[in-house]
């Protein structure tokens, strides 16, 4: 070994003790002709000093070092005094006496200033991402989320599941985003997709009798990137257990997610055990299908109590069947009127038409521009059924249940965040479930498709899926939500090729299309299949929840950028004319 100790164990244990050294150089100061040298590895800092009077030599290369040089130094470990001590080191009661130093590699001067945290360029960090990951902040996520998935895998080995690896080379398949597509060179035309999630495989494992299925899962979804989403790829604990119901799945998963909580982040846990909200219930009292409930904002639907009243944008939602909800925020009156239309312009950006709003001011005077549509009477009669009082802002949301639910949510969120009321100390669990099984195409108009996960058992199996409206089924499907964001989806699966076929068709496809896609699991069907189901928590994003980081990408040691590039390796490229003659491709980009 170049080194006997790593530059983040030294202490007074080993004063008088002769040792090498190696690193980075992190800082370098000269003080009085003395010169210091913070080291820096992994595992933390040492300061280094060269004194001409202890070796002449070792000065004069130390003059020469620069930052971000890698250094192999020997000396003596000596006691710093007491007035130098620095207490917020480890190795802060020490420092290295150098009588030997060698230049390993010397560095040119980096982009930005690696020893500090400052703001730098997103761009250039990533380009630069080798540099950007000597950061100690870097480097602490990365070791800690290495803990996080040892812990994870000791847990479900106690509990006697098998992690098994599924392949990455699969096939396309509606998992609720677009596929990455790998072209055959053996199969020309033929393509294997990267899998969103190891939905089908976890499943065929439950019917070839693993009975209990776990994995640290790469999955690949090509979706627009966001603050909690990364583009491309990202990491779940997937997990699938048979002869269950979702009692059962849950009963695993919640111990997990408050132990993460507990050991890993210096949040507490709000509610043990979680809460469980329907969908329907956490759309309509907090407008989101997964809700902050650090705060108790709640939406108040008032349909009735408006309805044939002498506002008419009001009275005629009602009349076309729509709704009117409203959501009182207490001390909201302190908003400035550029606040409030900023949170008119959040509304609208859901689908809303706009934003109304009463504030209650001294002596439960109302202020608003609809008052005089409403009549004194029936505002005061509003504010009462809300419980207002003076200080307090009412917003009102007026058009179809889910974007009336949508505005206003998007609203309630906002106002969390301004007045806030969103505890970073705070971990607020909560299971969402009964989801819909189907909801209206976001891409065709008109067209039926499924609301979460195809392979979800419906609740009352087929016989709802022939009698109900499509919109009225509900699925044994749930989602798992930490401080406003989906951790976990999940559900109990369609083990049955009858409710299979079915549920496909209401979705528009043709048995013959089921049998081209999913052949294979309706042959492992017809051969015994268990009653199963699971969950995926979403490492990522669970620890940009629990380390409140402002970015899912601070989470990842080789981040793309937020247009889902790698600007370090510059990918994605072009690919040489050879590669696509091999492939049998032909482009035909529009110029």
């Amino acid at each position: 070994m170049l080194r006997t100790n790593t530059c983040g164990e030294l202490t007074k244990k080993q004063v008088g003790k002769s040792i090498t050294l190696c690193g980075w150089v992190n800082s370098r100061r000269d003080h009085g002709g003395v010169i210091f040298i913070d080291l820096r590895d992994r595992y933390g800092l040492t300061q280094i000093k060269f004194d001409p009077k202890v070796s002449q030599g070792c000065w004069n290369e130390a003059d020469k070092v620069r930052p971000e040089w890698v250094l192999q130094v020997s000396g003596k470990v000596l006691a710093r005094p007491k007035d130098m001590v620095n207490k917020n080191l480890a190795t802060g009661e020490i420092e290295v006496a150098i009588t030997e130093i060698k230049v390993l590699t010397q560095s040119k001067t980096p982009p930005f200033e690696i020893d500090q945290d400052k703001m730098v360029n997103e761009d250039l960090r990533l380009k630069y991402r080798f540099l950007d990951l000597r950061h100690t902040r870097l480097q602490k996520i990365a070791a800690d989320r290495d803990k996080l998935i040892i812990y994870v895998r000791e847990y479900f080995h106690k509990k006697d599941f098998i992690e098994v690896q599924t392949p990455i080379l699969a096939n396309s398949s509606p998992e609720g985003a677009r596929d990455y597509l790998v072209p055959s060179r053996l199969h020309p035309g033929k393509f294997y997709a990267l899998p969103q999630a190891p939905q089908q495989f976890k499943q065929l494992l439950m019917i070839a009798g693993f009975d209990k299925y776990f994995q640290i899962a790469p999955c690949f979804r090509d979706e627009d990137p966001r603050s909690d989403r990364h583009p491309g790829e990202f990491y779940q604990i997937d997990l699938e257990m048979s002869f269950v119901e979702q009692e059962d799945v849950w009963a695993v998963v919640e111990p997990l997610m408050i132990e993460l909580t507990e050991k890993f982040s210096d949040k507490k846990v709000v509610k043990k055990p979680f809460p469980r909200i329907t969908y329907k219930d956490a759309m309509e009292k907090y407008g989101s299908d997964k809700p902050d409930l650090r705060f108790d904002l709640e939406i108040q639907p008032i349909t009735n109590l408006v309805k044939g009243c002498g506002f008419s944008v009001f009275a005629d939602v009602v009349k076309n069947k729509g709704v009117v909800h409203a959501l009182k925020i207490e001390g909201g009156a302190k908003f400035s009127r550029k606040e409030i239309d900023d949170l008119t312009g959040i509304a609208v950006s859901r689908g809303a038409k706009g934003l109304a709003y009463i504030v209650i001011k001294e002596k439960n005077e109302l202020q608003s521009p609809i008052v005089k549509f409403l009549g004194d009477d029936l505002a005061n009669k509003i504010v009462k059924e809300l419980k207002a009082k003076t200080g307090d802002i009412i917003f009102f949301g007026a058009d179809t249940w889910k974007t009336v639910c949508s505005a206003l949510g998007a609203v309630r969120n906002e106002c969390g965040n301004r007045l806030g009321l969103k505890d970073p100390k705070k971990a607020s669990w909560l299971w969402v479930i009964d989801f819909p099984m189907y909801d209206h195409s976001e891409l065709e108009p008109g067209k039926i498709d499924f609301s979460h996960n195809p392979f979800s058992m419906p609740q009352g199996g087929l016989k709802s899926l022939e009698e109900k409206d499509p919109l009225e089924v509900l699925a044994y499907q749930y989602d798992l939500v930490c401080n406003g964001f989906e951790i976990s989806s999940g559900a109990i699966r369609n083990h049955e090729p009858e409710i299979m076929y079915k549920a496909f068709e209401i979705a528009g496809y043709t048995k013959t299309e089921v049998d081209a896609k999913f052949g294979h699991m309706i042959r492992a069907f017809e051969y015994g299949a268990p009653p199963h189901g699971g969950a995926a928590p979403g490492i990522d994003r669970l620890l940009m929840v629990l380390w409140e980081l402002p970015s899912i990408r601070d989470i990842y040691a080789f981040p793309k950028n937020g247009q889902a590039e790698d600007v370090m390796l510059d990918s994605p490229s072009e690919v040489s004319a050879k590669q696509l003659r091999e492939l049998q491709i032909k482009l035909d980009l529009e110029k």
